[in-house]
């Protein structure tokens, strides 16, 4: 089977790779976003995809318009492959694009659709709470994920999980996933399952007012929005800002599925639960963890923050470095 792969960030390589060392499979070129500048040296850095296609010498196209560049159109046209394997790409493809393949253009997507389509399924995932997820495959067609499913694989969400460590576990799912729906779909073993557009949700991009944290909320949604936006969820303390990077949630719900380092801590705790205190003032600190702190409903135990400039640190660091005492108040961040 001949394949063009369309993929961007790390989240496609595995799916790539899967490609790459499966025999009944060829991939004849890959076409990847333009390479970026990043801030240290301002260097031009290859995409993820890139660096991987690269290493194998296949062929790779970089345009700034996929639906408007021409010269990219012809070489995809005269290539006549089979399939076209569109894995987070970060660009939209044309109803000319999609049709150019013999069989299929198929993608992999992070989410159990018709549930959050868009650009950010697992954060968004992860900010609702949710706990299980997978990976879609589905007949691409020129809306926004909104072809028909060709298969579903799923995944439990842990109580700690972030949108990191969810990106790697799906991005190992999707790999094998479209292997078996490819194979599959040769031998017209599939089925194409239509989604219900009434079941549908939305998972935008994520803007930077997402990224502020609001003492006010429960323990249980500052928590989901810390790790569904990791690395990047802010607060104030003592005037500047800060990054909450990991937490636990405290006196709430999602308490049981603590791991049990931190259910032990929890038996050890002087009662809580009653104090008068308004959200985002610290009510405990626990020595070799870190600080607990009051929100609108719960407390938030913070697990590990980044002060500007300086790197991730464990919430224990955090509390020795800075002399944090109980009854400091941490700010709304932005």
């Amino acid at each position: 089977m001949k394949i063009v792969f369309f993929g961007t960030p790390q989240f496609a390589v595995p799916t790539l790779e899967k490609l790459l060392n499966h025999s009944e499979f060829e991939v004849l070129a890959v076409v990847t976003q333009p390479d970026k500048r990043r801030e240290r040296g301002n260097k031009l850095t290859p995409t993820p995809v890139k660096a991987i296609a690269t290493a194998h010498n296949l062929p790779v196209w970089q345009p700034e318009r996929v639906k408007k560049d021409t010269e990219t159109l012809t070489r995809l046209k005269e290539l006549d492959a089979d399939v076209f394997v569109v894995v987070a790409y970060g660009q939209i493809l044309s109803a000319k694009i999609l049709n150019m393949p013999k069989l299929a253009c198929i993608n992999v997507h992070g989410s159990i659709l018709p549930k959050y389509r868009g650009a950010a399924p697992i954060q968004w995932c992860l900010y609702n709470g949710e706990s299980e997820t997978g990976i879609t495959t589905m007949l691409m067609d020129v809306g926004m994920d909104t072809g028909a499913m060709l298969q579903i694989a799923t995944t439990p969400i842990g109580l700690l999980d972030n949108a990191q460590d969810l990106a790697e576990r799906l991005a190992t799912i999707g790999g094998d996933l479209l292997v078996e729906t490819l194979l599959k779909l040769e031998r017209q073993e599939i089925q194409p399952i239509p989604q219900d557009n009434l079941a549908a949700t939305y998972a935008p991009l994520i803007q930077k007012p997402d990224y502020g944290l609001d003492w006010s909320k429960s323990a249980m949604q500052l928590h989901n929005q810390i790790r569904g936006f990791y690395p990047n969820c802010t607060a104030t303390f003592r005037n500047n800002l800060l990054k909450i990077t990991a937490s636990a949630p405290l006196g709430s719900i999602g308490e049981r599925n603590l791991p049990p380092e931190l259910q032990e801590l929890l038996h050890k705790l002087p009662d809580l639960s009653n104090a008068s205190n308004k959200p985002g003032v610290v009510v405990s600190i626990i020595k070799g963890i870190g600080a607990i702190v009051q929100t609108g409903e719960g407390l938030l135990l913070l697990r590990e923050v980044q002060l500007v400039g300086k790197r991730p640190q464990s919430g224990w660091d955090f509390v020795n470095g800075t002399r944090l005492t109980v009854g400091e108040v941490f700010g709304t961040g932005s």
